[in-house]
């Protein structure tokens, strides 16, 4: 075992980084990752910190290694929003800790998970620390690709581009490091596109099936004005009802735990005004994060449809490639027997533009309509 065995699929990326572990002159203080969703890019930037504070070199076995990568290192700092922006009061925050020199191991290093959610403003107060960092630091940052990511903070990194990994890469993952059924396994990794998260989501919970197969049915299902309101409209309820099963019970840990931090009773009818203004604080964080969960839940809703399309295109084209829904070939047949290789790029563009304006704030529910008067089937 070493600090690598869950980074699966990226050789060409593996070879930099470990070069870099070993060899002072390949080492740099600033590195991007970039990669499609579920490549792993965190995992890759939390198994390169783990390797530069192991003194030999990502073993995966001693205490550096255990806790860069589960989070705990004192001198490795990992950084994600559950939000829809790092603001400048975060980065701020980040460039005090940059400049600190490491308490316990050989290198202060802070990885920055959503490296595309700087702001503008907040990406320009970092600027400084990663262009003239601390001989000891080094930063971190991940995002999908170069172009999500502040001109200035790309050009002063070195980057690693990671790619989609196997399927067969992602289901063995699964398998050694999960113990899920091969089949399972093999059956998640397809469906998920190679996403590592996701896969591992659908090969264990049978809700987030559940919903999946509701989103593929969507593609012949749309036949009139009516049943594409209808379709859009159960999309979001879908995201609803997900985001309410994953954030209530958290949510309600939460609050239980500021107030047993503030020494408030939490049966009381009414607070004290500063427990009260710290309740408010909580509850705005928690509706940001209810707003990113549902964004995000709608956008693998979308991922899913887009999938079925480009499967009844493989099958029109005769590519030679594996189709992502092999378990729902009658489904694929059906929609390409009902759309031609036109009228699919058109529905896959409109599914395009849906996740593109729901990203840029429009009302989910709007963009969603939209698009699904877009994919309604001929008559």
């Amino acid at each position: 075992m070493s600090v690598w065995s869950d980074v699966v699929g990226q050789e060409p990326a593996l070879a930099v980084l470990q070069r870099a572990v070993i060899d002072p002159d390949a080492m740099t203080h600033a590195w991007l990752f970039t990669g499609p969703p579920g490549s792993g890019r965190s995992v890759a930037a939390r198994a390169f910190a783990a390797a530069l504070q192991c003194p030999t070199g990502g073993c995966g076995e001693c205490r550096e290694c255990r806790t860069a990568l589960d989070g705990t290192h004192a001198d490795v700092d990992l950084v994600s929003t559950e939000g829809l922006s790092i603001g400048v009061s975060m980065a701020r925050q980040l460039v005090e800790l940059a400049a600190r020199r490491p308490s316990v191991g050989r290198w202060r290093v802070v990885v920055i998970e959503d490296a595309d959610r700087l702001t503008e403003h907040s990406g320009n107060a970092l600027l400084k620390a990663i262009e003239e960092p601390t001989s000891r630091t080094i930063w971190m940052l991940c995002a999908p690709s170069l172009e999500d990511v502040l001109i200035t903070l790309r050009s002063r990194s070195r980057h690693v581009r990671l790619r989609t990994p196997p399927a067969e890469a992602v289901a063995e993952l699964l398998v050694r490091r999960d113990g899920i059924d091969p089949q399972m396994a093999l059956y998640a990794a397809r469906a998920a596109q190679s996403h590592v998260g996701l896969a591992r989501r659908l090969a264990t919970d049978e809700g987030t099936r559940i919903r999946r197969r509701d989103a593929l049915r969507l593609a012949v299902r749309i036949r009139g004005v009516g049943d594409a309101v209808d379709a859009a409209a159960d999309l979001v309820k879908i995201a609803e009802e997900e985001k309410d099963n994953s954030l209530t019970e958290r949510n309600a840990r939460e609050l239980s735990r500021l107030l047993e931090t503030l020494g408030a009773d939490p049966t009381a009818r009414t607070q004290p005004p500063h427990i009260r203004s710290q309740i408010a604080a909580l509850e705005k964080e928690q509706k940001t994060r209810a707003t990113r969960v549902g964004r995000d839940v709608i956008d693998r809703s979308l991922t899913d449809l887009l999938s079925v399309y480009r499967d009844a295109l493989v099958r029109h084209t005769g590519a030679p490639v594996a189709m992502v829904n092999q378990d729902n070939a009658a489904l694929v047949d059906e929609l390409a027997g009902l759309l031609g290789p036109e009228q699919l790029l058109a529905a896959m563009d409109a599914i395009g533009t849906a996740r593109e304006r729901i990203e840029a704030n429009v009302a989910p529910l709007l963009a969603l309509e939209a698009m699904t008067l877009d994919l309604r089937l001929p008559r």
